[in-house]
């Protein structure tokens, strides 16, 4: 612009340009208010793009050279969605920043997609509006009926959404910190250097609290897989990772007092001891006379890995054996658990525990001649059993869609891409063998599985469907014959 521009032309393209601004920010924070589950999915694919670009940088990879794009995009996405399947060798295919960005990617990740659109959303609009308060409640609370708004007997009651979200923020701080004081000293035994045990530590936290199961040693957990005490605090991060925000919120306030517990929170951690006890225990019986897996140990290693394998088939991702050397029925076993994942509102995917809770007492409601589902003394809504059913189906649906198409394009076995592609959707990390050897289609298609199954399919309708209606007149009844 020219020196003798009139003065007054100048300002008034200076209020012309604030004008605008002011109006795009304004869209922007009404969108995160009206729209915040839509908003949070956004969110997802801006960061998705983000870490894809900073991943394709030279400077990413070891060796200097460009990752190729469907490389990048894969681990990007395995990272922001703390899955933990990997088309290339994580310990050895990045730089020190390539690591740094991983390990940040999967800390972001581990938020969640409604916590993370409601703390961007409150930075953008300075409050959160009630509209997005009950969406983040609705994702987070453990009296949970359904995706999207709730009504308000369903809902925290508002002032604790905020005290919800710096426990989640808070709790990934602390114990990631807590689980990477007690690793140090076993890296430092185990002969790595100790400048490197200080940043391998938090990075085996987070990838253990995350459940990602990233590992940056070539050789994986193989340098740890009879320090009891090492695997045994991955397993308890594997543990609190997978239990879900909103129980932890919930035992931090009431602590021991049990029958103050959410329904939310007893079923949760009822369902995930049964499974991991369940696991282990079948894992012992299919494997402890396969010599490639627990055949030549001895009967207390062969137990104590039967029920780390249980804990990491949940969703931790990490491995002291080669999975392509279990036994056929073991993949099975192991796509039934990772199927399921963790608890709602976690660092682990699935169709969650709370979901096969519902399921298994509708079903046994209706064995017994029950007019409702109860549990513990509480009513289960007839809508949170549609709900189940729907992520059931929509999470089956999206597996034999994937398996279909990834079985098509590789011709491998149908158990190996069956158990990669649960991995995938379940964001759980283990692999057959089959997804380093995908060519750049499959990884593709095994990426949006995970983006899927991270996302939920709870959010992704709430995104969809940002309001919602009421139908108010009734239509006839007519029962078709089922079963």
């Amino acid at each position: 612009m020219s020196s003798h521009t009139d003065p007054r032309i100048r300002r008034s393209l200076l209020r012309r340009l604030r004008h605008a601004a002011a109006e795009a920010w304004d869209t922007l924070r009404d969108f995160t208010t009206a729209s915040p589950a839509r908003f949070a999915v956004g969110v997802y694919i801006i960061l998705i793009a983000i870490f894809t670009m900073l991943l394709s940088l030279p400077a990413a990879s070891a060796n200097g050279v460009r990752t190729p794009f469907a490389d990048a995009l894969f681990t990007a996405i395995s990272t922001i969605c703390v899955t933990g399947l990997s088309t290339v060798d994580m310990a050895t295919h990045w730089s020190a920043f390539g690591n740094i960005i991983v390990y940040i990617g999967v800390n972001v990740g581990a938020l969640g997609v409604l916590t993370l659109a409601s703390i961007l959303g409150l930075v953008i609009s300075k409050r959160l509006g009630l509209r997005a308060k009950l969406i983040a409640a609705s994702d987070s609370n453990p009296l949970r009926a359904h995706g999207g708004p709730v009504n308000e007997g369903q809902t925290v009651r508002l002032g604790d959404v905020g005290s919800l979200l710096a426990t989640v923020a808070l709790s990934t701080l602390v114990i990631e910190a807590g689980l990477a004081v007690l690793m140090l000293p076993s890296l430092i035994l185990g002969g790595i250097d100790p400048l490197r045990a200080l940043w391998e530590a938090p990075y085996y936290a987070a990838m253990s609290f995350t459940n990602t199961g990233f590992a940056p040693n070539p050789d994986g957990l193989e340098l740890f897989q009879h320090d009891y005490f090492f695997l045994t605090v991955m397993m308890g991060g594997v543990f609190l990772g997978s239990i879900g925000f909103p129980v932890i919120y919930t035992l931090l306030r009431e602590r021991w007092h049990v029958r103050r517990w959410s329904l939310h929170a007893k079923l949760t951690i009822i369902t995930t001891v049964l499974l991991f006890v369940a696991g282990a225990l079948v894992f012992l019986l299919l494997e402890y006379n396969n010599p490639k897996t627990f055949g030549d140990r001895g009967v207390w290693d062969t137990v104590y890995q039967s029920f780390f394998l249980s804990a990491m088939t949940r969703s931790g991702g990490f491995s002291t054996v080669d999975i392509s050397s279990l036994h056929g029925s073991s993949l099975i076993v192991g796509s039934m658990l990772m199927f399921v994942g963790g608890g709602s509102a976690s660092t682990a995917g699935g169709i969650k525990v709370t979901t096969l809770a519902v399921l298994a007492l509708a079903v046994w409601s209706e064995a017994k001649g029950r007019p409702s589902v109860q549990a513990f003394g509480r009513r289960i809504p007839s809508d949170v059993q549609r709900v189940a059913l729907s992520v059931v189906a929509w999470g089956a649906t999206l597996v034999a869609v994937s398996t279909v198409t990834i079985a098509q394009f590789t011709k491998a076995p149908v158990a190996d891409v069956l158990f990669d592609v649960i991995s995938a959707f379940a964001t759980v990390g283990l692999s057959s063998g089959l997804t380093e050897t995908l060519q750049d289609p499959g990884k593709y298609v095994l990426a949006a599985t995970m983006l899927f199954g991270r996302v939920g399919t709870v959010t992704l309708a709430a995104a969809v469907a940002a309001t919602s209606s009421k139908q108010l007149y009734s239509l006839p009844v007519e029962r078709p014959i089922v079963g």
